[in-house]
């Protein structure tokens, strides 16, 4: 499902779930997610961490496709080469409602961003119409 995303196509990222309730992308970054000052654009920050999170979620929910209700984003430094890693995790859960939280780091293991957004499971089911497995 991630990587017949169309938009993947373009950002080329890298999707583990390495446990359920967890997800982590890696993306190399690319002088065309630069803005004007030479470092990457706060959308690439976000994409990552929307991402890491949406797919922590995703991991436990396997019914229903989730969607992002709201997301808090905190840009602690900027990036302008090398590789990025995304760790999301699901901090609290109950039946209509997911909060994750998320940590970017650059290539020196340095936290660049940190993150926490909300998801609820929407009325879209799970299947092969969307490339689900």
């Amino acid at each position: 499902m991630y990587d017949r995303a169309p938009i993947n196509k373009w950002f080329q990222p890298v999707l583990r779930i390495p446990e359920e309730g967890r997800a982590e992308i890696e993306l190399t970054v690319r002088e065309d997610f630069h803005h004007a000052a030479h470092a990457i654009h706060g959308a690439v920050y976000f994409k990552a961490l929307d991402d890491a999170t949406f797919f922590a979620v995703q991991s436990v929910v396997t019914d229903f496709f989730v969607v992002t209700s709201s997301f808090q984003l905190y840009f602690l430094r900027p990036v302008s080469r090398g590789h990025l890693l995304a760790r999301g995790q699901v901090v609290s859960r109950s039946k209509r409602l997911y909060i994750a939280e998320g940590v970017l780091f650059d290539s020196r293991g340095k936290e660049v961003a940190r993150g926490s957004g909300t998801f609820m499971p929407s009325s879209l089911e799970l299947g092969p119409e969307l490339c689900y497995r």
